[in-house]
């Protein structure tokens, strides 16, 4: 069931459907739109089932790093963890030109940034729906989103939490009876150029279970980030320092 929080998702909205691997991945997907992130241009992308969504090359790294990352890997980690999709869920994702969806991205980004009025002409939308974690012994799962969608001159990404049950796999050092503990998931961005990232407030911490909870657009479960050219975030309370923020 979805929430009003979830943009439509799943195979009847003609998703794909990531294959049923641990660390794995999707195919290459080439972008329809290329996608511009911090000043460069994609045209490949993947959706990894580790929670990152990556630009270029597959990640399959389970247990997360805390950005800048030092090998200056460009890509979107909305819940990177050691999910997976073997013992539970599914991980889809589509391209999409659908008005219904356009309309509504562009009504929420307009919303969250007045100032500049935004009509979404394409979109991608990433979604992990009831994800196990690595050596689990329980039935805990985890559904959130990730979403591209460019107006052609401005690039946003949409990151949704809807249900967020754990943090950490086993091999994470997580317990496998909780999903805690260990190295928990990281959330955020790392755009390659050591300046421009951000690490949503929680990141690596027992807190990040919260994130369903949080925002930087007063909608909790939700952050927005404009990310073709850097703009540090206003956040709701947890307030943020500059420790925090990017540098």
């Amino acid at each position: 069931p979805t929430g009003s929080l979830l943009y439509p998702y799943g195979p009847h909205q003609g998703d794909k459907t990531n294959p049923k691997l641990d660390d794995g991945t999707s195919e290459a997907i080439v972008l329809s739109i290329p996608f511009t992130f911090y000043g460069k241009t994609h045209q490949t992308a993947f959706v990894n089932n580790n929670g990152v969504i990556s630009f270029d090359e597959p990640v399959s790294q389970y247990t997360p790093d805390p950005f800048p990352l030092a090998d200056g890997r460009p890509f979107v980690t909305p819940f990177w963890a050691d999910v997976n999709n073997v013992e539970g869920g599914d991980i889809f994702y589509r391209q999409s030109t659908d008005p219904a969806l356009l309309g509504d991205i562009s009504q929420h980004i307009t919303q969250y940034f007045p100032e500049s009025p935004f009509t979404a002409t394409w979109a991608f939308v990433a979604t992990w729906d009831h994800v196990a974690y690595w050596g689990s012994k329980s039935d805990k799962a985890n559904t959130f989103q990730a979403v591209l969608t460019t107006d052609s001159k401005m690039f946003y990404i949409i990151l949704n939490y809807w249900d967020i049950q754990w943090t950490t796999g086993a091999a994470s050092d997580g317990d496998a009876e909780t999903g805690l503990g260990g190295t928990p998931a990281h959330a955020g961005f790392n755009s390659g150029d050591d300046t421009n990232f951000y690490n949503i407030p929680g990141s690596q911490t027992d807190a990040i279970i919260n994130i369903t909870t949080t925002s930087n657009v007063k909608v909790p479960g939700r952050w927005v980030f404009r990310v073709d050219d850097f703009q540090a975030p206003d956040v709701d309370p947890p307030q943020l320092d500059n420790n925090n923020c990017w540098l």
